[in-house]
């Protein structure tokens, strides 16, 4: 096996170790900061009013279901952009690369 197929396995294995980890080993209610801020809030200035509101304010598993598609979009611009980096470098090197046929 390749050294750099050993190091991408182990890079893998330590991801998912890393995702893992807090969800086996550490106890605790999971919330968002957005949950933590109003609280906070409420806490510190009992007589706030917010001066806007939500023009839509979806269901739980909406927002869940609106997150994972803004994250799947933002994994496919970022996959798209590298892909895009990738081809014009070999296009790069293979425009600039001395020809043995042209004299």
């Amino acid at each position: 096996m390749k050294r750099s197929t050993i190091v991408n396995w182990l890079l893998v294995v330590a991801v998912v170790a890393l995702a893992a980890f807090p969800l086996l080993f550490i106890s605790g209610d999971y919330g968002g900061a957005d949950g933590i801020a109003a609280e906070r809030i409420a806490a510190d200035h009992p007589d706030y009013q917010p001066w806007a509101s939500s023009l839509f304010e979806p269901s739980e598993e909406v927002a869940s279901g609106l997150f994972a598609a803004q994250a799947a979009i933002g994994a496919g611009v970022i996959g798209y952009y590298f892909g895009v980096a990738r081809t014009r470098r070999k296009l790069a090197g293979a425009v600039n690369a001395p020809s043995d046929a042209i004299d």
